[in-house]
């Protein structure tokens, strides 16, 4: 075997050794790409089922939302979009739709009362006469709210966390990065006889972002060079987190009310059942770090109901 023949085999097998490589690298990083879907609904977050299972109350409460406002005042940083709100500005259709799944509330609708109204209004003005000796029985008296659910999404902080690692050997590079940003929401119940605030909630969700890069960038010959890339980058909606802060938020509202007596379970075993204790510790924890950052700080008690084991 000549020289020449030699040469081209240690090149094919530079070539197959090295286009191995870079399929094994890719193969792990790499997803399918993806092709056009139907629309689904809405998937459910880690902590919807915490909200459907909690215990049933002893009655609905009649509740009712006038906005979940975006407080952060943050916009996203891309040049072409320096109008765009940074989050959802539909926190409220989350909250109310939290409230339904929860079996714990009867939200009415305030967040576009004048609709409403306005839409009364035309139904009263085509009434006859006749008509308003004995008024329609479908446009009855609007329901009062016992409480009200006020807050908003009150902060927003990007890359309060960032890294990432990378080898690269003999043209052969693979990269990894990483981002965390965190989202905080606080939610208050408000009743609307005195306007005192029965419990005020904060939850903050973290936000990742993810990014795998892997290439390759070699001469197989003298005039060869191979030069391939490939990667994937993975982002959380923001808007589901923003939602799952919103669950999380209400699941705790929920459990601080039953604890201080704000409302009350159906059935007081119900205080034992795991999904009421798991908030409950998570609240213990969070007064005990409070009194030890502040002794003056007084918690909500959180005591079973008097009608248990007496």
């Amino acid at each position: 075997m000549n020289k020449e023949a030699i040469t081209t085999l240690a090149t094919r097998a530079a070539l197959g050794a090295t286009l191995l490589a870079t399929m094994l690298l890719t193969g792990c990083v790499t997803t399918p790409m993806p092709s056009a879907g139907n629309a689904t609904l809405t998937p459910p977050t880690r902590v919807t089922r915490d909200l459907t299972h909690l215990p049933p109350p002893k009655g609905r409460i009649v509740a009712a939302v006038y906005g979940f406002r975006d407080l952060t005042g943050q916009y996203k940083p891309s040049p072409d979009s320096s109008f765009s709100s940074q989050v959802t500005q539909g926190g409220a259709s989350f909250l109310v739709k939290a409230m339904r799944d929860s079996g714990w509330f009867t939200p009415v609708e305030r967040e576009n009362l004048q609709d409403l109204l306005t839409e009364r209004k035309i139904m009263r003005a085509l009434e006859t006469p006749d008509d308003k000796k004995n008024a329609i029985p479908q446009i009855g008296a609007l329901a009062p709210a016992s409480i009200v659910l006020e807050g908003g999404i009150v902060g927003y902080d990007t890359n309060i966390r960032t890294g990432g690692a990378g080898i690269a050997y003999l043209g052969i590079s693979a990269s990894q990065q990483y981002r965390v940003d965190q989202v905080t929401v606080n939610l208050r119940a408000v009743d609307i006889r005195n306007g005192t605030i029965l419990n005020s909630v904060s939850t903050t969700k973290t936000i990742y972002s993810i990014q795998v890069d892997t290439g390759v960038y070699r001469f197989i010959g003298f005039k060869d060079l191979l030069q391939a890339e490939a990667g994937m980058t993975r982002n959380e909606p923001q808007q589901l987190c923003v939602n799952e802060a919103i669950e999380s938020a209400l699941v705790h509202l929920i459990v601080q009310g039953v604890a201080n007596q704000s409302w009350a379970l159906k059935d007081t075993k119900d205080w034992y059942d795991p999904t009421m204790q798991r908030y409950l510790q998570e609240n213990q924890g969070y007064a005990q770090t409070m009194e030890d950052v502040n002794p003056s700080y007084s918690p909500v008690r959180i005591d079973p109901p008097k009608t248990i084991g007496s």
